[in-house]
């Protein structure tokens, strides 16, 4: 027997074996209860959205997949039990976009890049930057013509600090030389409420919690690269000429990084199965939100490119949470 037919059978060997390795990863998955690591309080988008997903999942696998809700610190106490949690496929995080904008905010105990692998968006949330009935403009150009002529008079509300509408709005002030003061609230609904009630010149607000109130507003825009197919009046900001407003808010899912590819694959090919469902997917759009199902090569160039965005909207805006 010649030593090149021993290597060449030794390799087979490897391949074989390897090839084996992977089926039984892929058999053996799940072998024990699923759990989605949900960051922020029951009762939510995020929350409700992983709970569809979980109960669908259940029932095709015929496995226990519960939602767990470990809010606080904005979503860094349930990303970092994920991120240090054992990397079977048994651990699951269900977060929002707020998981690449903290890298440039503050301290984390992960890496929120290097630690996680991404499976998909789950669904996809733009933004639309409303102003009040109360003003006199009509369009992007007569606003920024209105603060400009009354400097320091004008505002821009948000649902808190560092998140997607702050950074949206310190990048409009940027870019548009307006002044726009920054108000934060505490989440969506009061941010809506402030709105409705005249206390706000201008807001961004996510289209998911704010869509049923758009028509008490003027709206002057959207971001994304693509105007909304229920918005068609209302032109993106890129149309406007405003740079770096194409990231969308999304929800997604995310595996420890150390999970092996087969339990990666298979649970991304049943996510995107159970994405691709019409009674989900109405569900996701009756929440005013876009429907995922993205690839895992999709989301990890999604990840990289929004990732970058918001780390240069942070720094050259200078915002802080302190």
């Amino acid at each position: 027997m010649t030593k090149t037919f021993t290597r060449r059978m030794a390799l087979a060997t490897l391949s074989s074996l390897a090839l084996m390795g992977t089926a039984q990863a892929q058999t053996a998955y799940p072998s024990q209860p699923i759990k989605f690591i949900v960051p922020y309080p029951a009762g939510g988008a995020t929350d409700v959205l992983a709970r569809m997903v979980a109960q669908k999942m259940q029932d095709n696998w015929q496995q226990n997949v519960v939602v767990d809700n470990k809010p606080g610190a904005g979503g860094t106490i349930g990303a970092n039990l994920v991120a240090k949690g054992p990397a079977d496929g048994h651990t699951v995080l269900f977060s929002i976009v707020a998981l690449l904008q903290q890298i440039s905010l503050m301290k984390l105990p992960y890496d929120p890049i290097k630690d996680f692998t991404p499976i998909s968006r789950v669904a996809i949330s733009p933004s639309v930057f409303a102003a009040s009935t109360s003003l006199p403009v009509n369009n992007l150009a007569d606003l920024i013509k209105l603060v400009k002529a009354s400097p320091g008079k004008y505002s821009f509300g948000t649902y808190g600090p560092g998140t997607s509408a702050h950074l949206q709005g310190e990048l409009l002030n940027m870019q548009t030389g307006m002044d726009l003061l920054h108000i934060p609230y505490q989440g969506a609904a009061p941010l809506v409420t402030a709105m409705l009630g005249g206390q706000l010149s201008t807001a961004f607000m996510d289209a998911g919690s704010s869509r049923q109130h758009f028509p008490k507003f003027k709206l002057l825009g959207v971001t994304g690269t693509e105007r909304l197919s229920w918005l068609p009046n209302v032109p993106t900001l890129k149309e406007q000429g405003l740079n770096s407003f194409e990231p969308l808010g999304w929800f997604g899912l995310f595996l420890p990084a150390a999970t092996p590819k087969p339990v990666v694959d298979k649970f991304s090919v049943e996510i995107q199965r159970i994405l691709k469902l019409p009674d989900v997917r109405e569900k996701i759009e009756a929440m005013g939100l876009i429907p995922g199902g993205d690839t895992q090569e999709n989301f990890a160039k999604v990840i990289k490119s929004d990732a970058e965005i918001y780390a240069r909207i942070i720094r050259d805006a200078k915002i802080t949470l302190n």
